[in-house]
């Protein structure tokens, strides 16, 4: 558990740590960076840097929560990598479920095995589910979600690397974009998120405007059409 700096979120959960790429999305990954450094300063968590790993005792941690909280699961992970087994998914299910006062933002890449797994895990208002889509080339991310059971479900545009014309968004209920930060950012085009915020507009959809990114993403900030947009969706 560690409070996020993540605009979206109030605070990070990881029962797994590590990941494998899988597309263009992941090019600068920013928890592989990260684990990395945590293994060089000796944290036990990370002593296989960026390797898949479960961590049970880490099952514990929500029960201890005094206030309700809204909590991003598997910053640094994917809770769906092929690694991950489908028992150990179940066990961190069960942990969302037991505490329907905070609300758990689950958040992954691997749709087609979301979609696979869907019909075999417990679904609550608490839960919300997300994809990452950030280009054209993995926009069926999003019709693998809408098939699946979550009552939340969210997009994650970020890093958007290219445009997101006519994204299919019916029942889904919220839509996060930002640019790519870091080094050596790829650039994101302002037409891109103007579309988007459109796109959302028109079919009533939570906009969330997290960055544009680049390499000071402080500096850039996070205005657009000169003010912020921070929607997001019903809690409850």
């Amino acid at each position: 558990m560690a409070q996020s700096s993540i605009e979206w979120t109030e605070m990070t959960w990881n029962p797994t740590t590590g990941c494998t790429k899988i597309s263009a999305g992941c090019k600068f990954c920013y928890a592989e960076g990260m684990a990395k450094r945590l293994q060089a300063m000796g944290v036990e968590k990370y002593k296989d840097a960026f390797k898949v790993r479960m961590h049970p005792s880490e099952l514990d941690t929500p029960y201890k929560w005094k206030k309700p909280k809204v909590v991003f699961v598997n910053s640094m992970s994917d809770l769906f990598h092929p690694d991950v087994p489908l028992t150990f998914i179940k066990k961190v299910f069960k942990v969302m479920r037991d505490n329907p006062q905070h609300v758990f933002q689950v958040l992954t890449k691997r749709s087609e095995r979301l979609l696979e797994l869907s019909s075999q895990l417990k679904w609550t208002h608490n839960i919300w589910m997300g994809v990452s889509v950030e280009d054209e080339r993995v926009m069926k991310r999003i019709d693998d979600l809408s098939q699946t059971k979550a009552r939340v479900k969210f997009l994650s545009c970020e890093p958007l690397i290219g445009p997101l014309p006519n994204l299919s968004l019916e029942g889904i209920d919220w839509v996060i974009v930002g640019g790519e930060s870091g080094h050596k950012p790829r650039p994101m085009d302002v037409n891109w998120v103007l579309d988007i915020q459109e796109q959302c507009e028109n079919a009533q959809v939570a906009f969330f405007f997290k960055q544009w990114g680049g390499r000071n993403k402080k500096a850039a900030g996070r205005i657009l059409n000169g003010r912020t947009y921070d929607e997001m969706p019903e809690v409850f």
